[in-house]
C-alpha cells in the first residue's frame, strides 16, 4: 500500500516509516499539517496516518479539509488523546478510525488494514434505494428530496446497507465496516444504532431496514440500487 504517515514527533514518525517500510508499504512522511494536507491532495493513497496534534495545521482539520475537496482517502488518527469527547470530534470529522498513544504496533497494523479494506469499496456518485439518495463525496441523504441529518456511524450504516441493497449484512459485517476491527462494541449497540437508523430513513412507505432474525439485516426495496 502507499501509506501517508503525517506526523511531527521525529521518533514516532521515524518508527512508523521503519516499521511499515518493512512491512512491504511505500511510505512517505510530511511533518507539518500543511504539508500533510498538500501530499494527500496531490498523490493518491491507500491510507493516511494522521496525528491529531501538528505545527501549522491539527490533525482534526486536515481531514475535514480533505473531505470538503471529495478526498475520500480512509484516515486512521494517531492520539495521546483518549477522552470521549476528543474521539468523537475525530470521527466526526471524517476520520474512519482512532488510535491512542501509546499502542502496540501489531494492533497499528490491524487498524490500518481494516481502514484500508474500507477505502478499497468502489464509491459511486450517488445511490439510490426507491426515494432515499446518497451521495457519498458530500455525504449527503435524502428522502423525498428532504435532507436526513445523520451522525457519521448511521450515515456508514445506512451506506453500508445501500451497497448491499437486496443481501443480508451480519452482525459481524457491520461491527468490522462501521467500527471497525478490535471494537469491543456489542450486539445491543448495533440495534441501537438500525433503530435510531429508521427512526430518520424510515419515517415513510416503503419501509427499507429490515430485520432477518439470528444473522442481521438487510435494505430492501423492489428496484436496484442505481449507480450513476
Amino acid at each position: 500500500m502507499r501509506i501517508l504517515v503525517v506526523e511531527d514527533e521525529r521518533r514516532m514518525a521515524e518508527l512508523l516509516r521503519r516499521g511499515l517500510t518493512e512491512e512491504g508499504h511505500q511510505v512517505s512522511v510530511a511533518r507539518t499539517g500543511t504539508e500533510g494536507l498538500e501530499l494527500a491532495l496531490a498523490s493518491p493513497f491507500d491510507v493516511i496516518v494522521l496525528d491529531v496534534m501538528l505545527p501549522q495545521m491539527d490533525g482534526l482539520t486536515v481531514t475535514r479539509r480533505l473531505r470538503e475537496k471529495r478526498n475520500q482517502t480512509p484516515v486512521l488518527m494517531l492520539t495521546a488523546r483518549d477522552g470521549a469527547s476528543d474521539i468523537v470530534a475525530g470521527l466526526d470529522c471524517g476520520a474512519d478510525d482512532y488510535l491512542t498513544k501509546p499502542f502496540a504496533f501489531d494492533i497499528f497494523l490491524a487498524r490500518l488494514r481494516a481502514v484500508s479494506r474500507r477505502g478499497a469499496i468502489p464509491r459511486p456518485a450517488v445511490l439510490e434505494v426507491a426515494d432515499v439518495r446518497l451521495e457519498p463525496g458530500a455525504r449527503r441523504v435524502t428522502r423525498g428530496g428532504v435532507e436526513i441529518p445523520l451522525t457519521p456511524r448511521e450515515y456508514s450504516l445506512l451506506e453500508l446497507l445501500m451497497r448491499n441493497t437486496g443481501r443480508v449484512i451480519s452482525r459481524d459485517s457491520i461491527l468490522e465496516s462501521v467500527w471497525g476491527h478490535g471494537s469491543d462494541v456489542h450486539e445491543n449497540t448495533i440495534e441501537a444504532f438500525v433503530r435510531l437508523l429508521r427512526l430518520k430513513v424510515d419515517t415513510r412507505e416503503p419501509k427499507l431496514i429490515h430485520t432477518v432474525r439470528g444473522i442481521g439485516y438487510m435494505l430492501r426495496e423492489p428496484d436496484q440500487v442505481r449507480e450513476h
